[in-house]
């Protein structure tokens, strides 16, 4: 297991973070801050890294690597992910537009989603997508007509809930019974879904899915999952004297935000869930189905930092009497929700330069106006940290950008792509004259 915080390409010379050979004082003058850097070269190593592991490890019955597009996506990332000749996972029809505008080949492409609305699924449809993972009985008679419309045969999977208590956040956990996704198995609610496909001659169901939640850094749930999978697999064989081909096990896979945390590495997921399958398959009499996964955190999250500008400082005193210094930068909540979504923890750099100070109980704080806008709630920082100062949170690369907000009416960061020394503007910061445009 990696406990790698930071994107391969940075290196902390005399205190200044650099990354491609670039300072951290010259990305802030070139682009000014907040903005998330990405490694372009760690992310395409990532990506083909996932897909070495899976090939390596399922043979002949390795299927496909769907980048989780939900995690970060942009045009110039779908353009990456092509190269690397992996697939992506889509949730909407603007994800599916990006997809496609990057020039991802459509067959490569699954289409995901609880709600997807009728013209979604049409234009998925017709684009020519791979896979379409069904979430409802309305879906699956409206992916069926959307079929028949275009006078097309289109394969699906069914999102099935195994009934797993991952060992995650609740917020991000995904496979329990009370959740919106899928069709329980042990309600019954998956056989019923499968009798129902099965009336459909525009709709071929090629096999099952499961996405058990994010953030997960063991691979027990995972071997349930496969396991209660499997037995199903099993089930409709004997039912209909016919296997299903196909199986996605989802994503998920943990990455290190903290000192001292652990991520999953491909090299260590793929023959551990290689060996869960054949246990299940060889238990079950059934020939190992052709595997899909769907990593997106793992790939993209510790690529991209955040870097911010220190704005103010300020000194709070508890009812206790301890002091607290109150940290804020120019960003906060509308670029990283997650700590106060749910929790989610982060570390800090001093990026500008090195200091001996002593470290002092802090908080980083955002510019919002709220009290819960908080990036880091807990951590020891340079006492001399002074307005100016460059920080840099590492691991930013999933859901940062992609839950960005415009609250407080703040333009969205811009991302920039780092590779070779030079460093370049993939996605750019939005204005003032952007939020005021969708005024009528």
């Amino acid at each position: 297991m990696s406990t790698s915080l930071w994107p391969a390409g940075v290196s902390f010379n005399n205190g200044v973070l650099h990354i491609s050979g670039i300072s951290a004082q010259t990305l802030a003058k070139d682009f000014a801050t907040p903005a998330f850097f990405i490694d372009e070269d760690d992310f395409r190593a990532r990506a083909m890294g996932w897909n070495k592991a899976l090939n390596q490890s399922f043979g002949s019955n390795a299927g496909n690597v769907y980048y989780a597009a939900k995690a970060f996506i942009s045009v110039e990332v779908a353009r990456w992910i092509a190269a690397c000749g992996i697939g992506i996972d889509v949730c909407t029809g603007g994800e599916l537009a990006v997809a496609l505008a990057g020039g991802i080949d459509p067959q490569k492409i699954e289409v995901h989603g609880n709600n997807k609305s009728v013209s979604e699924i049409e234009r998925a449809v017709a684009a020519g997508v791979g896979t379409i993972v069904m979430d409802s009985l309305f879906e699956i008679e409206r992916v069926a007509a959307a079929a028949r419309k275009l006078g097309k045969r289109q394969r699906v999977l069914l999102r099935l809930t195994p009934g797993i208590e991952a060992h995650t956040h609740e917020s991000i956990a995904t496979a329990h019974e009370d959740v919106k996704f899928g069709f329980s198995i042990a309600s019954g609610a998956a056989w019923n879904a499968i009798l129902e496909v099965r009336k459909y001659p525009e709709l071929e169901l090629r096999g099952f899915h499961s996405h058990i939640g994010s953030q997960i850094l063991n691979m027990d749930s995972f071997e349930i999952a496969a396991d209660r999978l499997i037995g199903l697999l099993a089930k409709f064989r004997d039912e209909f004297s016919a296997q299903l081909p196909e199986l996605d096990l989802g994503g998920g896979y943990g990455i290190a935000y903290l000192p001292g945390d652990v991520e999953l590495e491909a090299s260590e997921v793929l023959p551990a869930l290689y060996s869960q399958v054949k246990n299940a398959c060889e238990r079950a009499k059934l020939d190992i189905p052709k595997v899909s996964i769907e990593p997106g955190r793992a790939i993209v999250g510790p690529t991209m930092f955040t870097l911010y500008e220190v704005g103010t400082v300020k000194d709070v005193t508890l009812e206790s009497g301890k002091v607290r210094r109150y940290i804020s930068v120019d960003g906060g909540m509308s670029d990283n929700i997650r700590p106060s979504l749910y929790g989610a923890k982060y570390t800090t750099s001093l990026a500008n330069r090195s200091s001996s100070a002593p470290l002092v109980d802090s908080r980083l704080v955002g510019k919002h106006c709220e009290t819960g806008d908080i990036v880091i709630r807990d951590i020891e920082l340079p006492s001399d940290i002074a307005p100016g100062d460059l920080l840099a949170v590492p691991a930013t690369g999933a859901y940062g950008r992609s839950m960005a907000s415009n609250y407080n009416h703040i333009p969205r960061p811009p991302v920039i792509a780092v590779k070779d020394g030079k460093a370049r503007v993939i996605l750019r910061r939005e204005s003032e004259a952007d939020l005021l445009n969708l005024d009528i």
